[in-house]
């Protein structure tokens, strides 16, 4: 029977398995009413992906939005129809690349650039997720969008492998990165191996298995709570009545904060996110229930 149960989950999600498999698992494993994740990993990938339980699901899009670090293993000499691990092989290409020239490729990518999104994604046109014209043989024509990489660091070098970490806006397309990479190396490449290392606060070293999440009674100590998504936004402290009517719709007037959103809680009790206008109204825009 399911329950309600409300909290943040930082679940290691496995490779093999969708997000949304992972998802569903765990909120088997937890007996939650209601969950959802914070931004899809491809089954070929693993890593960190926070599941929401319950009331935090309203606040899951700050993570979609928020930056993300990923380590990744880019197979040099070989491009895929895919761009990963999971295409056919398209060309092969001896490599012959220097560390010197390897870095300086690495720092060329870094900063605003424009990526074209691939064929075999969750992108939609028209309804369609771009992936089902691909299967039918339809290629769409897709402009390139504007991300941001922060910064990329060589972890390890070998002869036809690159082991990067990068730090990138949403949107950032890993595996294109690797191909675009590849080609200023003029030796082509794919993604070989993913793993989502960061989300805003939140790493991977504190996140949890599915086995261990099975094997363990406490389970529900390991969820953080609904305002642990929101840590970026100041606070401001309310009286009991204050908060039960901004939740109940009404606003209040002559607030002396600073014009902005904040997260707004009753003693130590969260209550939900508010925002002050630029004549000091409070008024609520995302509530607990």
């Amino acid at each position: 029977m399911r329950r309600k149960i409300d909290g943040v989950l930082l679940l290691d999600k496995p490779l093999e398995l969708s997000s949304n498999a992972a998802l569903q698992v765990a909120r088997r494993i937890y007996g939650a009413a209601k969950a959802g994740h914070t931004g899809t990993l491809d089954p070929l990938a693993s890593g960190l992906l926070p599941v929401c339980f319950g009331e935090a699901t309203k606040y899951s899009a700050r993570m979609l939005d928020a930056d993300k670090t990923y380590r990744a293993k880019i197979r040099l000499g070989v491009t895929t129809t895919t761009g990963d691990a999971e295409g056919e092989s398209l060309s092969r290409c001896e490599v012959n690349v220097d560390a010197e020239r390897v870095a300086r490729v690495l720092q060329s990518f870094v900063g605003e650039i424009d990526q074209v999104p691939p064929m075999h994604s969750a992108l939609k046109h028209k309804g369609k997720p771009l992936y089902a014209y691909i299967r039918s043989g339809v290629e769409i024509e897709r402009p390139a969008r504007r991300v941001k990489i922060h910064r990329i660091d060589l972890e390890s070098a070998g002869s036809d492998e690159l082991v990067i970490s990068v730090k990138c806006s949403k949107g950032t397309y890993v595996r294109v990165l690797a191909e675009d990479i590849g080609k200023a190396l003029g030796c082509g490449a794919h993604l070989s191996g993913l793993v989502r290392t960061e989300i805003g606060p939140f790493s991977v070293a504190d996140a949890h298995t599915l086995e261990e999440l099975r094997s363990r009674e406490d389970r529900e100590g390991l969820l953080l709570p609904c305002d642990a998504l929101l840590q970026d936004f100041a606070s401001l402290r309310l009286a009991e009545e204050e908060a039960a009517s901004l939740s109940c719709g009404r606003v209040l007037q002559n607030f002396s904060a600073a014009e902005g959103v904040y997260r707004i809680y009753s003693g130590d009790r969260f209550v939900g996110l508010a925002e002050v206008d630029r004549i000091g109204t409070l008024r609520a825009k995302r509530m607990m229930s």
